[in-house]
């Protein structure tokens, strides 16, 4: 073997000399105290309900193509009754007269009984206000607080010597733990 090899494989062997040395092993500590870590979190939720609001439209109505609603029956049958009354109160040429007047004023009478009083012109359309109640819906953000486990912190005793790991259970106990010993070299 020539120098070189035998040097390189003389440095590899005492690198190696450590690890070779080195005892990994597994023992248990004490646990002296367990802590849960724990954090909140928000989780905001949406609470919806339902309402109802009373609205106000105007609504239609007659219009100027229909005679606003009103009837004109009333107006013929008083206008006949008016007739034939005036006819009975007048005598000769002045019967002509009473019928015509009595026709008249019960034409008007009878229209105004049919027609509740209404003599609203026929210029445009009548409106009225109809009120409804309409669905609202509401809605609300509320938080909704949550706790979470994140793990233990676990204080545990070891050969005099106190230690402090966050784990994800609680060990109980005692708890085992893995023991390296590596010689120092100086």
């Amino acid at each position: 073997m020539n120098t070189s090899a035998k040097l390189f494989l003389s440095m590899l062997a005492i690198g190696a000399l450590p690890m070779a040395q080195a005892a990994d092993f597994e023992d248990y500590a004490r646990v002296i105290s367990v802590a849960p870590q724990v954090e909140q979190i928000n989780r905001p939720r949406q609470e919806c309900h339902t309402e109802y609001v009373q609205t106000e439209r105007q609504v239609t109505v007659n219009n100027a193509n229909t005679n606003n609603g009103r009837s004109n029956s009333g107006a013929i049958i008083g206008g006949v009754a008016g007739a034939i009354l005036g006819n009975q109160i007048g005598n000769g040429n002045g019967r002509t007269a009473a019928t015509a007047v009595g026709a008249i004023a019960g034409a008007i009478t009878g229209d105004r009984i049919d027609n509740n009083g209404n003599t609203t012109n026929n210029n445009g359309p009548t409106y009225t206000t109809q009120v409804s109640e309409q669905p609202v819906r509401r809605c609300k953000t509320v938080d909704q607080w949550e706790t979470r486990n994140n793990g233990y912190a676990v204080t545990y005793e070891f050969h005099g010597h106190t230690y402090t790991s966050v784990m994800p259970n609680d060990p109980g106990k005692r708890m085992r733990v893995r023991v390296s010993v590596v010689p120092e070299i100086n």
